[in-house]
């Protein structure tokens, strides 16, 4: 040290003795968690290998995230994989979604859907816009839209205020419908003017009672609003079917508490079902009431399990009159859902929409109202392939949660039950909401709707229709566990 500059020897004498502190400190802290460790009874490694056995648990954390990033191959991940994050990514900067060299995608799984080609496909100039769809002839307003993919319902509490701006704002820009989610109407779905599907939870947030169901005044202030077209009555989410919805405390601010009319802090856990719906006729009653009420089209979401339950709501329509049918009925499928749910029931309940949707539509069919109930399709419709599938199957709508959420940014973190989403759409945390945009994530919500409703066209117009709503289930092939397809149309003859 003789030779160094005499200003050096101070601070190299500090650092020295910062680091022998630094290192007496994490001597320190080490035997105190090898005593936790050692003579604690909830782990039996981390009593056999104290501290070593910490290891384990932060590594099997970080591995959700390594393999996501860098084992899992384009399209092995659950629920969503990198090629599907990667088109809505894409779509939602309006970039290139082009790709080279051929796909990647393996077409001989039993279940794999492809489309069968037209040898005269339809030209750009015969080429149509989606036609529109008129919704609830019965209600004193019905509600007409030529959108064919919109924004599924995501409760304000259970994502952010920048993220409910951002879905407002880009669902104006492209013309579709937002639906609130079960969590009631707040100013932010009205701030960007877009057309606003009102959903009745089991819990009727924000038309309800203090003690529990409808408040008439609340049903009629929210008819009020000229953006809100139509009401959605929710029987069960592809989620948690049999389960109501789940919002955290943690989540429930003042604002929050005072939109859905409950207590600040403690978690909103809606009721298995409405308490005043018990048989098919209750569920007709109900849409019979709110739409006297309100005046609008209603309808409800269900997830398909009990499938004969759909058959004696037909029999009990006929019997009562075509009036008193819902005007829509969205079918969520068992592999939908954004937030919190229990593993039993998010992984084991309810029906794939695969199988449930062309199943409502024949029913429907069968009793002559397929006209009279539109059918909106929800869960796991994330890309053109999927949505272009539904418009097969016999839906009128499809719609999407998840997949507006990758527009928003969502990188798949798998916080959406906490309050911790890195990307600030499932969390009520200022700093983490910080990052999340609404003005220029509102132009990614547009541009991937309109980059959807692109895509699906050329996938119709490849199949010789010149617009989505004009594909049949002869236009798509499903691949059987003999490795050989069979055209849509077989399985499902009825449409």
């Amino acid at each position: 040290m003789e030779h160094m500059p005499s200003f050096l020897i101070p601070v190299l004498e500090l650092l020295s003795v910062l680091f022998v502190f630094a290192l007496g400190f994490g001597i320190l802290g080490l035997l105190i968690l090898y005593v936790r460790d050692k003579t604690q009874t909830e782990s039996t490694l981390r009593r056999n290998y104290p501290v070593i056995a910490r290891f384990r648990y932060f590594f099997e954390h970080l591995g959700e995230f390594f393999r996501q990033y860098f084992f899992a191959l384009d399209r092995e991940e659950m629920p969503f994989n990198r090629a599907e994050r990667s088109w809505v990514y894409r779509a939602a900067k309006n970039v290139d979604s082009t790709v080279a060299f051929g796909s990647s995608r393996d077409l001989r799984p039993a279940g794999t859907v492809y489309f069968v080609n037209c040898p005269f496909p339809t030209l750009e100039e015969d080429a149509a816009d989606p036609t529109p769809v008129t919704i609830g002839p019965y209600a004193r307003e019905p509600y007409s839209t030529s959108s064919i993919f919109n924004v599924s319902g995501m409760s304000y509490g259970a994502i952010s205020i920048p993220a409910v701006r951002a879905l407002s704002k880009g669902a104006k820009k492209a013309g579709i419908w937002m639906n609130t989610g079960e969590g009631g109407l707040s100013p932010y779905h009205l701030e960007g003017g877009c057309d606003i599907v009102f959903q009745v939870g089991t819990g009727k947030f924000g038309v309800r009672k203090s003690e529990g169901g409808f408040d008439e005044q609340k049903l009629k202030d929210a008819a009020a609003h000229i953006q809100v077209k139509m009401f959605e009555i929710k029987l069960s989410q592809g989620a948690k079917p049999g389960k109501g919805g789940i919002l955290p405390g943690a989540k429930v601010t003042e604002e929050i508490a005072r939109i859905r009319g409950i207590k600040v802090g403690e978690s909103a856990i809606s009721p298995n079902r409405h308490p005043e719906v018990d048989s098919v006729d209750d569920l007709l009653d109900m849409i019979a009431y709110v739409r006297e009420v309100t005046g609008k089209p209603v309808g409800f979401k269900a997830v398909v399990g009990a499938y004969g339950f759909f058959d004696q709501m037909c029999e009990r329509i006929l019997e009562r009159g075509i009036e008193s049918a819902p005007d829509f009925v969205t079918i969520d499928s068992a592999d939908g859902g954004t937030g919190a749910a229990p593993m039993s029931l998010i992984d084991n309940m309810g029906m794939p929409l695969r199988e449930s949707l062309p199943m409502v539509v024949d029913m429907l069919m069968k009793h002559g109202l397929r006209e009279r109930v539109k059918v909106c399709a929800s869960g796991k419709l994330v890309n053109p392939s999927e949505v272009a599938w539904a418009f097969c199957a016999g839906a009128d709508f499809v719609n999407s949660a998840r997949g507006f959420m990758f527009a928003l940014g969502c990188i798949q973190a798998l916080q959406c039950n906490k309050n911790t989403c890195p990307t600030g759409i499932t969390t009520h945390n200022p700093k983490l909401q910080y990052g999340l945009d609404p003005e220029n994530k509102a132009v990614r919500v547009a541009n991937y709707a309109k980059n959807m409703t692109k895509e699906i066209g050329i996938i119709a117009h490849s199949c010789g229709v010149p617009e989505p709503r004009r594909l049949k289930r002869y236009h798509a092939r499903i691949v059987m566990d003999n490795g050989r397809s069979v055209a849509m149309e077989e399985l499902w003859p009825d449409a």
